[in-house]
């Protein structure tokens, strides 16, 4: 059984041998689960949510091992998406993240958090990095938007 939101409604598939009756707990807690995602994205992109978001990574991909004095959002950072300044603790995401998916915002986030544990690009840095499974994926992402900007299609990433 799985449920999914289509243009504003919720689409479910579930065995057609199953009564309403049958239905109805599995489709309450389907729809709750949508909805708290769904809030999660509405909810604007701001300093209090980036540290929401870094604890909850910390959590699950660190074993909330890791602390920092501040992650904020920086809307001078241009050329870099992030960065941390290991013995302060300080974590800065630039701001056009804001625009890209969230779970993009995350890797870079998951990536910041790495250096906290490891403050250079080694082995051992990419494999804390790593833990996050969409890291691949959003490293791609990151390399289509820089070229669409640098082609001039587009003025920047988040365009």
């Amino acid at each position: 059984m799985q449920a999914r939101l289509v243009e504003g409604i919720i689409e479910v598939l579930a065995p057609a041998h199953l009564s309403d009756a049958e239905l109805e707990p599995y489709l309450r807690k389907l729809c709750q689960g949508i909805e708290r995602q769904s809030d999660r994205h509405r909810r604007p992109r701001d300093d209090s949510r980036l540290e929401e978001r870094a604890r909850a990574l910390n959590r699950r991909y660190f074993k909330g091992a890791l602390s920092w004095q501040r992650i904020s959002y920086s809307d001078r950072q241009k050329r870099w998406r992030g960065s941390c300044i290991t013995p302060k603790g300080i974590i800065r995401i630039s701001s056009r993240l804001k625009k890209m998916p969230a779970w993009v915002e995350d890797y870079v986030i998951v990536h910041e958090l790495a250096h906290l544990q490891e403050p250079n690009h080694g082995k051992r840095f990419w494999s804390l990095v790593h833990r996050y499974p969409l890291a691949e994926r959003a490293r791609g992402f990151l390399m289509a938007a820089d070229m669409l900007s640098e082609t001039g299609r587009r003025k920047d990433p988040e365009g």
